[in-house]
């Protein structure tokens, strides 16, 4: 039995023996930081949905400027503290606010639950980047690019394991349950990813661990400098900054084509079961895909699937702009997003210096998140005052696509320029 269950696991995920503690850790973190921030998107996405297309270019501006106060704190903790010891300090304050939110929902008077409900908009919009971002630069971090290309694909499907698990709570408990109660629920399962950073193991890199274990020094402007000198974490910030974009503008096509459905429960239960189709398809993405892909072609290739996805999606709404076309659109761009394009982007990052590792990394996850978010719900309101339909729009999107495509290839084999590079040092070093 034994012999049948590690043949299984390497037909999967090619782990080595000194890396499974760390790995099956890596898989439950990633499970509980998914499943605590998909309990709260349906709730997000549906206080977006009720709010508009008018209203949500101003709450992502709000969300924009939460974001660099966040990035700013960050930078500043860790250029002092080691990261067992900022990590579970920002998984610590999340469940603070959490804590805050349960409160307010229940004592804040109806005629200013709007002003709530926007705010908690703004809140996970900020909190869920950081909340991702700091498992993957932990990982990038404890991980080679070799072993990022063997275990990032595996490490993923615990992140989809809890995506899937997430939504179905408010999907079958919108109506039992309180926002306030699945606030608590999250605040739980971040609890439990603050202790998986206490005890995980480090002695598949033992010569790391003293480097590792001490700040990063520096100060908080290293992030933005940083990306600005280099081509390569620049052209890094510019890959998110599009996806992001074109990920907004099918957002906010999704506002549109959901004015449809009526109630806020219809809603809440439409946006858990997109997540829950959505995490179920990237975890046979991962399962049969993803690890194959990026053992087998590289980083690029896997990489310029999400775009040229990204391009025929586009194109099909182009054509035929309705809800039951823009969820499959939806469902296979995230899930490719989730089962293919992170796990690839990861090992990009795995290059980098260590303090690029986590200050450059969480401002461009971040930022470049945030920035394509402010760009796209600007932009879209734009060209929605201009008079362009849903149709104009994706038609619009497309050349962006092709440019996006094109970036995707650099990236990828500057990457593999990378790697070489510092496994030859690391050989010399060892010489």
């Amino acid at each position: 039995m034994k012999e049948f269950f590690n043949a299984f696991r390497q037909k999967i995920v090619d782990v080595r023996p000194n890396e499974l503690g760390a790995m099956w850790l890596a898989f439950a973190f990633n499970f509980v930081i998914l499943a605590g921030y998909y309990i709260l998107r349906p709730i997000r996405e549906e206080i977006g949905a009720t709010s508009g297309v008018e209203t949500l270019p101003w709450m992502y501006t709000a969300t924009l400027i939460g974001m660099l106060i966040a990035n700013a704190l960050f930078a500043a903790i860790a250029s002092r503290t080691s990261r067992r010891k900022f990590l579970p300090i920002a998984y610590r304050f999340a469940i603070a606010n959490l804590f805050i939110f349960f409160i307010l929902l229940r004592f804040v008077p109806s005629n200013w639950q709007w002003l709530l409900a926007r705010s908690f908009f703004v809140w996970v919009s900020v909190f869920n980047l950081f909340a991702t971002t700091l498992f993957w630069a932990f990982m990038t971090d404890l991980f080679t690019a070799e072993q990022g290309k063997r275990l990032f694909g595996f490490i993923a499907i615990g992140g989809s394991l809890g995506a899937i698990l997430g939504p179905l709570v408010p999907t079958f408990l919108v109506n039992r349950f309180s926002t306030g109660v699945f606030c608590l629920m999250s605040a739980a399962l971040f609890e439990i990813a603050a202790q998986c950073v206490r005890f995980f193991p480090t002695e598949f890199r033992e010569q790391h661990q003293a480097v590792a274990e001490k700040p990063l020094g520096g100060n908080i402007w290293d992030s933005v400098t940083h990306v600005c000198r280099s081509p390569y974490l620049f052209a890094l910030a510019l890959f998110i900054f599009i996806y992001t974009l074109t990920n907004t503008w099918a957002n906010f096509q999704q506002v549109e084509l959901t004015k449809a459905l009526t109630t806020k429960a219809a809603r809440t239960e439409y946006f858990g079961k997109l997540d829950f189709s959505v995490n179920t398809l990237t975890v046979l993405i991962q399962l049969c895909l993803t690890n194959r892909l990026l053992k087998w072609t590289g980083v690029g290739f896997t990489l310029v699937l999400m775009p040229a996805i990204s391009g025929i999606g586009f194109v099909s709404i182009g054509y035929a702009p309705i809800l039951a076309v823009l969820a499959v659109f939806q469902v296979v761009r995230r899930a490719t997003g989730f089962a293919l394009l992170r796990p690839a982007r990861e090992v990009l990052f795995t290059v980098l210096r260590r303090e690029d590792k986590y200050k450059a990394k969480s401002f461009i996850d971040t930022f470049g998140y945030r920035s394509g978010d402010q760009v796209g719900a600007w932009s879209y309101k734009g060209l929605h005052e201009l008079g362009l339909n849903i149709s104009a729009t994706s038609f619009i999107a497309v050349p962006l696509v092709a440019g996006w495509c094109a970036l995707s290839l650099w990236l990828g084999k500057k990457q593999q320029t990378m790697a070489r590079n510092r496994e030859q040092e690391h050989q010399l070093q060892a010489a």
